[in-house]
């Protein structure tokens, strides 16, 4: 998923080999944003893309990321956005089997979590996914690890057969799933649009999420607030 030296293995499915590390959220450096211009979203080719926004990854769960649960609230109004626009919205999970091989039990490098039909596996209270959200289920087998929502996934295929020609993106984490997801959909051929206030970063090494910010926006995603 991340350099060599990452804790975490690269993830199963993935479209495009990921070099760097990742970071935190929404301190996006000066000149780090894709041009000076804001595009106009939700655009008739649009679909959005809630990464992982779990009980689990939200302060206090198994695998809080610090701050997590500050993403909900430019979720939502990019939820609404899209609602409104009749675009369709996509919300990928970690559905773990109790066995799965991220675990520390099997040598992993994450404690349990996710695990499917648990509570943490849940999504965050107060995300305001609309009844018609398509939900990605990842990382569903025992063997196999996935990052990114196009991981063993039939994600582009759904994107595709809706019309979709650009996804914007939010989610947790910035260095771990959303990261991976953004490389891949630039790797399948997608615009993308990373809401960069509606992210976190774990940074398990100091300054993971500025480096994603950055490896997403020379991937060619755009960085905008929600």
């Amino acid at each position: 998923m991340v350099q060599k030296a990452s804790l975490a293995p690269p993830s199963a499915g993935r479209l495009t080999e990921i070099k760097t590390a990742p970071c935190p959220l929404h301190t996006i450096g000066r000149g780090m944003a894709h041009d000076t211009k804001i595009s106009k979203w939700p655009g008739e080719h649009d679909a959005l893309l809630v990464v992982d926004v779990q009980k689990d990854f939200l302060p206090g769960g198994a695998l809080g990321v610090a701050r997590g649960d500050e993403v909900l609230a430019p979720l939502n109004r990019a939820l609404r956005a899209f609602e409104r626009a009749g675009r369709p919205v996509y919300a990928s999970r970690d559905w773990h089997p109790a066995n799965h091989c991220s675990f520390k039990a099997r040598g992993g490098p994450w404690p349990p979590h996710c695990v499917a039909g648990t509570a943490g596996a849940e999504f965050a209270d107060g995300l305001a996914l609309p009844r018609a959200a398509s939900i990605i289920s990842k990382a569903v087998t025992p063997d196999a690890d996935a990052y990114s929502a196009f991981g063993g996934t039939d994600l582009a295929l759904r994107l595709r057969h809706d019309g979709v020609r650009r996804v914007v993106v939010g989610g947790l984490a910035t260095d771990y799933c959303v990261l991976n997801t953004v490389l891949d959909a630039r790797a399948a051929g997608f615009e993308v649009v990373l809401l960069a206030d509606a992210v976190r970063a774990v940074d398990v090494r100091p300054g993971d999420g500025a480096r994603a910010l950055e490896d997403m926006r020379k991937a060619g995603a755009r960085l905008e607030p929600a």
